[in-house]
């Protein structure tokens, strides 16, 4: 598998990041404010887009924000709209872009972290990847989303908060 940046025409990942959020415009807040990142098959085939070679589809993507400095002065980055392709999911590749993030964010900051819903399907991933809970958001996907958000059939309310010490 390859992981390469993502540098121009972010919408072609909306598919992809739609999986991992829902709704475009919660998506489009932080689309372009960080790095984007995507993962290929090593032997994906590559179509001309503009004068470069570029690898037909994309198995995941995510998105890495710098978050700025928090009370004890460390730096933060956040990982947004961790995505994997559904054909391609619990393969690793979810797994291969985080730890990718971990080393990509290690260069500049001091605590790398995730938001997510508190679901039997995403909160086990992240402790396995190192992860340990933060803090809570409480009632975030009720009072940011125009409809309920449901996974593994529990409605979503709180976002859980994440962190790994860089």
């Amino acid at each position: 598998m390859r992981i390469t940046s993502v540098d121009r025409d972010r919408e072609q990942y909306r598919d992809l990041l739609l999986l991992a959020d829902e709704q475009w415009d919660m998506v489009e807040l932080y689309l372009h404010r960080g790095e984007m990142f995507a993962a290929y098959a090593e032997d994906e085939a590559l179509t001309k887009a503009g004068s470069a070679p570029v690898p037909d589809r994309a198995l995941g993507c995510m998105i890495v924000t710098d978050e700025g400095v928090d009370e004890r002065g460390l730096r933060i980055a956040e990982v947004k709209s961790l995505a994997v392709d559904s054909a391609h999911q619990r393969s690793g590749i979810g797994r291969a872009l985080l730890e990718f993030a971990v080393q990509h964010a290690a260069r500049e900051y001091d605590i790398l972290r995730v938001g997510t819903g508190d679901s039997p399907l995403t909160v086990p991933f992240y402790e396995v990847c190192g992860f340990t809970r933060s803090h809570v958001l409480p009632n975030f996907f009720i009072e940011n989303y125009d409809h309920p958000i449901v996974e593994a059939g529990v409605q979503l309310k709180d976002m859980v908060i994440f962190k790994r010490r860089l």
